[in-house]
């Protein structure tokens, strides 16, 4: 490889990592502006005085962040996550947080009858029991209240560091 090539090739490498920095930015940033949304669709889903414990309870909007934040994660479904929460945001007219619980239902059961409602409802749904059954060291589950409800154990061997860590 000639001298020219390789100093062209190494500037590229470092380049795609700075670039590639800046996406969990992009996300947090975006993710910001539908947190309070996203918060109210899961402890809606998983509200408190039920027998199992609810999303705030779990810490599961924050999993939900950090989950989808990491790099290891589908930048696709990253986006479907904010996308998703901005099109309820929009039929709703920025106005789905200060729902009623019954209303809430309703603007829920009305966008899961859209194929695109649905998909995103279901992928709430899946991180939201994520942050319920995942073992704690993860930031869901916390004190393994999840666990616990449903008088079960997490797998075995435990693990010693989080992803997020490594």
């Amino acid at each position: 490889m000639e001298r020219r090539n390789f100093l062209i090739a190494g500037s590229l490498l470092g380049l795609s990592s700075v670039l590639h920095a800046k996406a969990p930015d992009a996300f947090a940033k975006d993710f910001n502006e539908v947190e309070a949304l996203i918060a109210a669709v899961q402890e809606h889903m998983f509200p408190q005085g039920t027998k199992l414990p609810s999303a705030r309870e779990m810490r599961a909007t924050a999993f939900l962040f950090e989950t989808v934040a990491h790099p290891s994660y589908d930048r696709d479904i990253r986006a479907f996550v904010i996308e998703g929460a901005r099109e309820l945001n929009s039929r709703e007219k920025g106005k789905f947080t200060t729902y009623t619980d019954k209303e809430k239902e309703r603007a829920l059961r009305a966008y899961e009858e859209t194929g695109y409602g649905s998909n995103w409802l279901s992928r709430i749904m899946t991180l939201s029991m994520e942050a319920l059954l995942s073992d704690p060291i993860y930031g869901g589950n916390v004190k393994e209240k999840g666990w616990k409800a449903l008088k079960t154990e997490g797998g075995q061997p435990r693990p010693k560091s989080r992803y997020i860590s490594l």
